[in-house]
């Protein structure tokens, strides 16, 4: 099973959001630990022990995978991974949701929501996004329980497009949301999308 996790907030209330990506380090909000901690206590009522940690290299990642952790002992110590990392915005890093509307406009935004397809500018890197998840889920698994995978909502969509399993669900993660997909002989099956505890 694959538990994909969206990091916490990083933006404080009533701050205007922007789209970060992987050129700004930001560390998570006193409510992102929150939202971290709810995931963790979440995981822990359904009994889930998770046999790997797989994180995007940013901080805002690694603090929302250890506040899980906290919360499930024995859990294993996160590795980064570099086809988790947060997309890079190019001329659109840092800025205002409606400057970046402005700049790109309503269809290109609606293309890389509803189907992943990155604008003008965004550097993305999506073959190599598709391999790592692919090789993810293609990897031989025993019982030895679920991996847990951290990363922001642009590199999280490209588990539902490697999985062929985009149909199934609205490709964006909320802050402190989670996806589940479950191996299944013959494929993989989507379990939830866009949850929090």
């Amino acid at each position: 099973m694959f538990v994909i996790v969206r990091h916490g907030n990083t933006f404080e209330s009533g701050e205007p959001p922007r789209r970060i990506g992987a050129r700004t380090d930001l560390p998570l909000t006193a409510k992102g630990r929150a939202q971290g901690a709810a995931l963790g206590a979440h995981f822990a009522a359904r009994g889930w022990a998770f046999a790997r940690v797989l994180v995007s290299p940013l901080r805002r990642t690694r603090e929302t995978a250890q506040a899980i952790a906290d919360h499930l002992p024995g859990t294993p110590a996160a590795q980064p991974c570099d086809w988790l990392r947060e997309i890079d915005h190019g001329p659109d890093e840092n800025a205002t949701e409606e400057a970046v509307l402005a700049r790109i406009g309503a269809q290109a935004l609606a293309d890389w929501d509803e189907r992943g397809l990155p604008p003008s500018g965004w550097e993305v890197d999506a073959p190599a996004r598709l391999a790592g998840w692919r090789a993810l889920f293609e990897e031989p698994r025993g019982d030895d329980g679920p991996v847990l995978l951290v990363t922001s909502n642009g590199a999280a969509r490209f588990a539902l497009l490697a999985a062929g399993l985009e149909a199934q669900a609205g490709m964006k993660l909320p802050t402190g949301g989670f996806g589940v997909i479950v191996p299944e002989p013959g494929g993989l099956r989507l379990a939830c999308w866009g949850e929090r505890p």
